[in-house]
């Protein structure tokens, strides 16, 4: 999986780091089970701080997409992913809520966002670039 990171995007480099690795879950990039590299190391790949890293791969594992093994480091939590929960639903709601408002006051229609919605989730479900 290549991790791309924008150094000039307001989201913070470990919230990047967060979403392109549970997009690599999403879209078969990443195999339940699977190692990582560790917190080190790919800090060391992407050219970021150990503490950037770290606190993404804490945010993971709090979240049950990751588990840290002492031997066998750091996976994709073998067991599955998280399933859905309120504070995930609330948590969705919050984020998608003022990209609609924008949506409508920019003149798009349901259908429109309707079809974007659509094809991103099909792009992530086939491990499709962003770009």
């Amino acid at each position: 999986m290549i991790i791309q990171l924008d150094m000039q995007s307001e989201l913070p480099i470990y919230s990047q780091l967060v979403y392109q690795i549970i997009e690599g879950i999403a879209g078969g990039e990443l195999q339940l089970g699977e190692a990582l590299p560790s917190v080190r190391n790919l800090a060391a790949d992407i050219g970021v701080n150990l503490h950037t890293v770290n606190k993404a791969y804490t945010l993971l594992k709090q979240d049950g997409y990751i588990l840290v093994h002492r031997q066998k480091g750091v996976v994709v939590n073998p067991d599955g992913m998280p399933g859905l929960t309120d504070d995930f639903l609330k948590k969705q709601q919050r984020e998608l809520r003022p990209i609609i408002a924008e949506a409508i006051c920019r003149g798009m229609t349901k259908e429109e966002l309707s079809a974007v919605l659509d094809q991103m989730y099909d792009d992530v479900k086939m491990g499709h670039n962003k770009e």
